[in-house]
């Protein structure tokens, strides 16, 4: 009888030592997961909203660091005014945030 037990205990330490070696895999996937892929999708899903809340008015800077107000909106296209009598349209998309309130153009 002693022999079969330390047979069954053999396998159950096999079996057990198999899942150690991949738990150094799966903590570094969970950290992994925590510090990049969550903080990427929160930022993406904030921009999401700003883009969907722009309003005419709004002072908004471009990805190419251009500051504009917003005085159209058309769909995924916005108009923003430059400067007086100037104004460029723009991919909703190239609006990268709001001008800070103390932020003049």
């Amino acid at each position: 009888m002693s022999g079969m037990f330390s047979h069954v205990s053999l396998s159950l330490l096999a079996q057990a030592s198999g899942v150690m070696a991949f738990a150094p895999l799966l903590i570094i996937m969970v950290i992994f997961y925590v510090l990049l892929i969550l903080p990427a999708q929160r930022r993406q899903k904030k921009t999401t909203e700003m883009l969907g809340a722009l309003k005419n008015g709004d002072k908004v800077i471009t990805t190419g660091g251009v500051f504009g107000t917003i005085v159209g909106l058309e769909g995924d296209a916005i108009q923003l005014r430059i400067a007086d009598q100037v104004k460029v349209k723009v991919l909703r998309s190239a609006i990268s945030g709001l001008q800070p309130e103390g932020k003049e153009e």
